[in-house]
């Protein structure tokens, strides 16, 4: 995998054209970080998206498997990165030597759209704009790890946290930490007349005789001993899972840390895969209307129009984020226009009436400034996708037909389709799984609980991830799931996997 990442600045031609869709963007109304624009060639760029878009990575054989499927893929035609821009400030932007102008010009207009997204979506204001340094910071610590204890055992370690990068709670950035109540005074704890222990009385002369103070602190202490042994760790279901296991797993010092970093590289990864649908069609809607209205020269329309429609271009059965993002603003953006929304308009029957409403109240670039702030994927669709949307686009539900070999609609129901997308948007598609127990039945067993929606877990991943599961937490793991309406105990012990209805 190359490695070498010397990158070179804009030419002059290439910096007057940037100047030029720049200002276009601020014209727009586009708000962005400072963009630093770098040009790389198709190694280089092949190398940054193995890295995710980072320079300087921790050493895995992950990412040189990554860059080889993304090398293979390049020089067989069969797929080509036009851009990468990272989540910092100043936000990073690399463009590849071999692009023609129009696609320079295309890409320059799409990653200001990301970087507009990545500054001012709600979903990102919990990442670190540092991120560059951060990743930096944490390469040289692991290589210092690889040197003290060996590259084998630490590179073994990173694959199970790898396994486990997922076990995060995406919206625990969001939300207020709970604070833990002060522990009452000996004496607030518990009152003279309600002393846990105290033997009932018939008359009150003989309570020092039967509820001596030694007898009752004794009482106290058991019970208190009783209690801490009763108490579940944690108090309520833990969708972080990382977090648990930092907190309790025995890790030696060095595997705290790499756990650790695997987990922040998650959180920081997290608001991406939770707008993939908004960001790209943001970027998207951005890059058009600049070069459609502003930037395009007569003689690069056809190149233009040739790149845009091989992005946009849709597959029967799959979603492209790229078309229904960028087609949803413009719905957004025309609905709001011509006041096609609201409590007349959705209690209107004729449908002629309503196909040629317009109020002209022109609210549409306002709106979808407001919908890129506020929304993530999952809030984006169930908001503001509509029965006309799907239609007019045929995001319907599609099945693979065996006796014809090809994809068929298998389901035209609004509700339905608009219903898988959202499921499939949901934590990425992955079942979630929470910590209930790290003392299960008192043996120092980890309890989780997979949080049953439909889909049941997949037996052969189920397998690999308990068994990272257990080598962290170093004693047996247990599942709790859900098979045809009966719960299931799934447990991982001493190198076998088991399973039994409960």
């Amino acid at each position: 995998m190359a490695t070498d990442f010397m990158t070179t600045a804009l030419t002059p031609d290439l910096e007057k054209i940037r100047q030029e869709i720049e200002g276009y963007a601020r014209g727009y109304g586009l708000d962005f970080f400072e963009t630093i624009f770098e040009m790389v060639d198709y190694d280089q760029i092949n190398s940054l998206a193995a890295y995710g878009g980072f320079p300087v990575r921790y050493p895995h054989w992950r990412f040189g498997m990554d860059y080889d499927q993304l090398s293979k893929g390049y020089t067989w035609g069969l797929q080509k990165i036009y851009e990468m821009v990272i989540n910092t400030d100043p936000a990073y932007a690399y463009l590849m030597k071999s692009n023609n102008t129009v696609d320079q010009k295309t890409v320059m207009a799409h990653v200001y759209g990301h970087v507009d997204f990545f500054k001012n979506n709600y979903w990102f204001s919990k990442t670190n704009r540092k991120q560059l340094d951060a990743m930096a910071n944490h390469a040289v610590r692991i290589r210092g790890y690889m040197d003290r204890y060996g590259h084998d055992v630490v590179e073994t370690f990173i694959d199970r946290c790898l396994a486990l990068e997922g076990l995060v709670d995406p919206f625990l950035p969001f939300q207020n930490q709970k604070k833990r109540e002060p522990e009452a005074s000996a004496e607030e704890e518990i009152p003279q007349a309600r002393d846990p222990g105290r033997l009932k009385i018939q008359r009150q002369y003989m309570d020092a005789f039967i509820n001596p103070p030694e007898f009752l602190a004794e009482q106290k202490r058991k019970m208190e001993e009783a209690t801490k042994k009763s108490k579940r760790v944690p108090a309520e279901p833990m969708k972080d899972v990382l977090a648990f296991l930092l907190e309790f797993a025995p890790l030696e010092q060095w595997e705290h840390e790499v756990l650790s970093i695997i987990r922040d590289e998650s959180y920081y990864f997290a608001p991406q895969w939770q707008t993939k649908i908004m960001n790209e069609g943001w970027a998207s809607y951005w890059h058009s209307k600049i070069m459609t209205q502003k930037a395009l020269r007569d003689s690069e329309v056809i190149d233009f129009a040739d790149h845009h429609a091989g992005t946009m271009a849709v597959q029967p059965g799959k979603v492209n984020p790229y078309k229904v993002g960028i087609e949803l603003f413009r719905d957004i953006e025309d609905r709001w226009d011509r006041g096609k929304f609201g409590k007349d308009y959705d209690q209107c029957d004729d449908m002629v009436l309503k196909a040629k409403w317009d109020k002209k109240i022109g609210l549409g670039r306002k709106k979808i400034f407001e919908v890129r702030k506020v929304c993530n994927d999952i809030t984006f669709i169930d908001e503001y996708l509509t029965e006309e949307f799907v239609e007019r686009f045929k995001l319907f539900t599609y099945a693979f037909n065996r006796r014809t070999n090809q994809y068929e609609i298998s389901d035209r129901d609004f509700k339905k389709v608009k219903e898988k997308m959202l499921f499939q948007l949901a934590n990425r598609g992955q079942p979630f799984i929470y910590v209930m127990d790290g003392n299960y039945q008192n043996k120092g067993e980890l309890l989780l609980w997979h949080k049953h929606q439909g889909l049941d877990l997949d037996a052969r991943w189920s397998k690999e991830t308990m068994r990272c599961l257990a080598e962290v937490w170093r004693r047996p793991v247990n599942v709790e799931t859900e098979v045809d309406n009966q719960k299931k105990l799934l447990t991982y012990q001493n190198g076998e996997f088991s399973e039994r209805f409960v």
